[in-house]
């Protein structure tokens, strides 16, 4: 029974296109309010893709990270998506402090998520690293697999000191592609739907990295599922497919390093 279990393993496998034309598709975390929707047109669509995570305010008083979630990520991770860190507490990298010496070991940012109120504070290079880990820690402990060694950096504000500074600590930042950028984060009523869709659907090509949010506060009119679904499907008529970064010619080789 388990050899014939293998053999129809190995022929479903076989039967599966490869992905020789594919976009990474990306999500930072958000409120959450759509994040259900994205999971069940991803699985729709057998799409795989990456998410970033911090630890934000939801829609439901709670965050992203908390227990209310936890069985979320793990049922994402089971489905075999990758994850990365985008620092514990979403701090927006706004200007290098160099000392007296003139090195960067410091760094002035804007911590602020959702309808947080911002507030701008300084971090060490050591602490930087330290909100990188704490949400591998997390996600550890949620999923009981490990974080990825990506991160993005919130709002993709950064500097060759950061980045400097979270490689040295074991991440490599992620941002993405110019066509990639879908607009999620954008006022409806000057980006409406049909509008990002069209672009998106227009400008994609194999390769990029696309950006979108598992829930965006300002926008009135949600981008998920209403232009994921139409997307996915019009990606894929393209003859496009989508891949982890795993899978990633230039990412992918960090996922193996021991």
């Amino acid at each position: 029974m388990k050899a014939l279990l293998l053999a129809l393993a190995a022929t479903t496998a076989a039967a599966q296109p490869a992905c020789d034309k594919p976009v990474y598709l990306t999500f930072d975390t958000g409120h959450m309010g759509v994040a259900p929707l994205v999971a069940q047109t991803l699985k729709k669509h057998n799409a795989k893709v990456t998410f970033f995570l911090a630890s934000e305010p939801t829609q439901t008083g709670g965050t992203t990270l908390d227990e209310t979630w936890a069985p979320w990520w793990r049922e994402r991770a089971a489905e075999g998506h990758d994850f990365g860190s985008h620092t514990w507490d979403h701090d927006i990298w706004m200007a290098d402090l160099p000392d007296a010496d003139g090195k960067v070991g410091r760094f002035k940012v804007r911590t602020q998520a959702g309808v947080q109120k911002p507030v701008v504070r300084e971090l060490s290079a050591e602490q930087y690293c330290a909100s990188l880990k704490q949400v591998g820690e997390r996600f550890q402990a949620m999923t009981g697999k490990p974080l990825g060694p990506i991160f993005r950096a919130p709002a993709g504000r950064a500097s060759p000191a950061l980045l400097s500074a979270a490689k040295a600590c074991g991440f490599t930042h992620v941002g993405w592609s110019r066509a990639g950028f879908l607009g999620d984060e954008l006022p409806s009523q000057a980006h409406p739907n049909a509008q990002l869709l069209e672009k998106a659907l227009r400008d994609i090509k194999p390769g990029d990295i696309l950006l979108a949010h598992l829930g965006i506060w300002e926008r009135q009119d949600p981008w998920a599922p209403a232009v994921l679904d139409p997307l996915l499907s019009g990606l894929t008529q393209r003859g496009l497919c989508f891949a982890p970064l795993r899978d990633h010619p230039r990412y992918g080789p960090l996922f193996k390093k021991p």
